[in-house]
């Protein structure tokens, strides 16, 4: 099972390789990556969560600037929506957990208390700062990590971290991915917003279109209905990957349970090209010093699905695991493909 897997990741990364050096900025840059005598192809893929965010506050134009200089593969970007529709980098559709809003906007909460992202526009989303994520006493959710107060950081647009990393590329000489997490897409139709669309008109304006890809790319939902939609109405051919949550967490009205069986990922398999887990339902335990692993790996590895796993975090690790690096390690040899981590370094 395990072979199959490996060779099944091999021959992912390498056609999102091709499709990479097939969209580089000049025709010598092209030349020049676009043999596959040079073309390197990472054995596991480390994606940087939401940014450097064991180190700054999440999906901060900080975090994004250090985990591209720390080495990360891909960096992750969340989009949520502004009033005026203007896709943003957060993972929330609040604003509550990591910015100062209720010392900025006090009374522009909802009846049910929350800050909402779509209730702002982006001039007044500018207006306030990113913290350490905290939760409803205010206590830090990560007590270790970054949590100075007087220090600003701003939230950004996709467009401006598309542009920044794409830069950061060209100066640096590296090719540095992205990784954008489309949020819940249902919850916006019904706050009449179609994030999708707004999303993809952000990438494509970044060049993202047809074969021009200026970065390796993924795209990424927890709802299957999206991932189907970028195939059949925005005809993206850069790699699709169908997140698959708890169903304790009430993500979506998808039961993720009957997904994670055989049958479920060979039938996703029609529409994404990978599949996005969360460690839990990976590492189920760990016994005189070795990982215990569940049946997914497995089951991918039958449905020709490569794994990423999320989140690895060094400051809260499973039981039984000693170190990010083992567990990071753990993963690679049992046959996933990467993972996203709040430390990208810790390899």
């Amino acid at each position: 099972m395990r072979l199959k897997l490996v060779v099944g990741v091999f021959s992912f990364l390498l056609v999102a390789a091709q499709s990479v050096a097939a969209s580089t900025q000049s025709m010598d840059a092209a030349a020049e990556v676009g043999s596959l005598k040079t073309l390197s192809v990472p054995d596991f893929v480390d994606v940087a969560h939401r940014g450097a965010s064991g180190y700054l506050p999440e999906h901060s134009r900080e975090a994004t600037v250090m985990a591209h200089a720390l080495g990360a593969d891909y960096i992750e970007q969340d989009v949520q929506l502004s009033r005026d529709g203007i896709p943003v980098v957060l993972h929330d559709i609040y604003l509550d957990a990591i910015s100062n809003v209720a010392e900025v906007f006090p009374d522009r909460h909802r009846p049910d208390g929350r800050y909402y992202v779509v209730d702002f526009t982006l001039n007044h989303l500018q207006k306030l700062t990113l913290t350490a994520r905290h939760n409803e006493s205010g206590e830090r959710v990560y007590p270790e990590r970054f949590s100075a107060s007087d220090i600003t950081f701003k939230i950004q647009t996709l467009a401006e971290n598309l542009s920044l990393i794409q830069e950061m590329n060209r100066v640096r000489d590296t090719n540095t991915g992205v990784y954008v997490e489309i949020k819940a897409p249902r919850w916006y139709h019904q706050q009449d917003y179609d994030i999708t669309a707004s999303t993809m008109r952000v990438l494509e304006e970044a060049g993202y279109k047809d074969d021009a890809l200026p970065t390796p790319i993924y795209l990424q939902s927890f709802n299957p209905e999206t991932l189907r939609r970028l195939k059949r109405e925005f005809h993206v051919n850069y790699p699709l990957v169908q997140l698959i949550a708890d169903n304790s967490w009430n993500q979506s009205d998808v039961d993720y349970d009957a997904m994670k069986t055989y049958a479920g990922l060979e039938s996703l398999s029609a529409y994404a090209d990978a599949i996005g887990v969360w460690l839990d339902h990976v590492l189920v335990g760990v016994k005189d010093g070795e990982p215990q692993w569940s049946g997914i790996l497995d089951d991918a590895s039958r449905a020709k699905l490569p794994v990423f796993v999320y989140t690895l975090r060094a400051d809260d690790l499973p039981d039984g695991v000693s170190s990010h690096k083992q567990l990071r390690e753990w993963l690679k040899k049992a046959g996933a493909v990467g993972a996203f981590s709040d430390f990208p370094d810790q390899k």
